[in-house]
């Protein structure tokens, strides 16, 4: 799995975190009230789109720096969502609930995947929103250990099959998503902060819609 690849299906866990929300709702019983996946929930019911900068840090096992990035994310509710790189250089991952878009355009190439193959053995599969949190991972509250103020928890998948050993999500005192941690079974480590949050903005539909431009190769079995 390429870091572009990885990063995507990392969001696709987010955003499925979001989806599954109603579902929790409805499954009485399937957390205790005051539980960490139950505060989880809380955090994130209600989110229908979301909007934010963001700064992205891959790292390997040793500590060293591999890649950097910066750029525009935005999500919808259920299961698309919108990277608009703009540092080192311009690229777009884009998901419209069916399809994944990986566009590179100073490659001019563009590859595209199937949400269901892209996420297969991956905790991303809450995105479908008949898995809840709980019972894909187990979830504990974790200390503020640099004393940002911020509200970390830890999830652990519960099956062995995916790619991912360890996620970590962090909220700010208004309940905003600030920071993710995920850990693969390589050891590597993506990190990425969010800034200037909106919440439930209404979103174009347009955003989530890619069409690649003329000239571009495309790769992928659902390219037309």
């Amino acid at each position: 799995m390429s870091m572009s690849h990885r990063w995507a299906v990392l969001w696709l866990l987010a955003a499925g975190l979001g989806t599954a929300t109603a579902g929790i709702a409805a499954a009485a019983g399937t957390t205790a009230a005051g539980s960490p996946a139950s505060q989880v929930e809380k955090y994130l019911n209600g989110l229908s789109s979301w909007s934010a900068d963001f700064k992205q840090t891959i790292e390997d096992a040793q500590g060293h720096v591999l890649r950097t990035a910066a750029g525009k994310f935005y999500l919808e509710r259920p299961g698309k969502f919108r990277w608009d790189y703009s540092e080192p250089s311009d690229q777009l991952i884009l998901a419209d609930g069916k399809q994944i878009w990986f566009y590179d355009k100073d490659l001019a190439q563009a590859n595209v995947r199937s949400v269901d193959g892209s996420l297969a053995s991956t905790p991303a599969a809450l995105l479908s929103g008949t898995s809840s949190v709980s019972s894909e991972f187990d979830v504990k509250s974790l200390p503020d250990k640099a004393a940002t103020g911020l509200r970390w928890f830890e999830l652990l998948p519960k099956r062995s099959d995916t790619d991912f050993r360890e996620v970590q999500i962090a909220f700010d005192k208004d309940g905003e998503l600030a920071q993710m941690f995920l850990a693969d079974k390589l050891n590597q480590i993506t990190q990425v902060a969010f800034s200037h949050p909106l919440k439930n903005p209404k979103l174009a539909p347009d955003l989530f819609s890619f069409t690649p431009p003329a000239g571009v190769d495309v790769i992928g079995r659902d390219s037309k």
